[in-house]
């Protein structure tokens, strides 16, 4: 049976939203998992397409009901992610390969329970990933920005051994890093 769940996974700014468009625009039968999120909407997103935008008791209902069986809280933002499974499992009865974006908690979930192929996006070095995210977010503060290159080294020291295969994706290569996963998924027999 073919597979359908991909997860792909990297610090925040390695390339990882970019590559999964990437594969999707060639793809037929491919959509992205929309997880839950207690965050207010931004203008422009759509509920159920961007995220399933829920309040604090109703994302509460749906942990209780089993189906956000795994989360994480930002708390900088005060705001919960999760995995929504009725989401994931639409899609999968519409015999999709599905994209998930998630952490490394949903990406044991999702290998465990969905055989899901599990990919790290990496940067080529940690000197050009501090560039491009110094460039993407000139707002930060040195504080802020030293805080989020700890999170990063640590997913990169801790987290990338842990998913199944990891693939770089240097700054001016995104072809080719989308070209690589989509080789990665179609050896481990995805039907992309």
């Amino acid at each position: 049976m073919a597979k359908q769940v991909v997860v792909i996974a990297g610090p925040s700014g390695s390339g990882k939203n970019t590559v999964i468009t990437r594969i999707m625009q060639g793809c037929h039968n491919c959509a992205r998992l929309v997880t839950a999120t207690t965050r207010s909407m931004r203008p422009g997103e759509v509920d159920g397409v961007d995220y399933h935008f829920f309040t604090q008791e109703r994302f509460d209902e749906e942990m209780s009901a089993g189906n956000i069986p795994e989360h994480r809280f930002v708390p900088a933002l005060g705001t919960y992610y999760g995995t929504y499974l009725p989401d994931l499992e639409r899609r999968i009865k519409d015999k999709k390969v599905v994209f998930a974006q998630v952490d490394i908690e949903g990406a044991k979930l999702l290998k465990e329970r969905y055989g899901a192929t599990t990919i790290f996006i990496m940067p080529e070095s940690v000197e050009q990933f501090r560039a491009r995210l110094r460039a993407r977010n000139p707002e930060w503060s040195k504080k802020e920005f030293e805080a989020r290159m700890a999170i990063t080294e640590n997913e990169m020291r801790a987290h990338a051994p842990q998913y199944d295969y990891r693939v770089v994706n240097a700054d001016g290569r995104l072809d080719e890093t989308a070209r690589e996963v989509v080789e990665i998924l179609r050896k481990e027999g995805y039907n992309l």
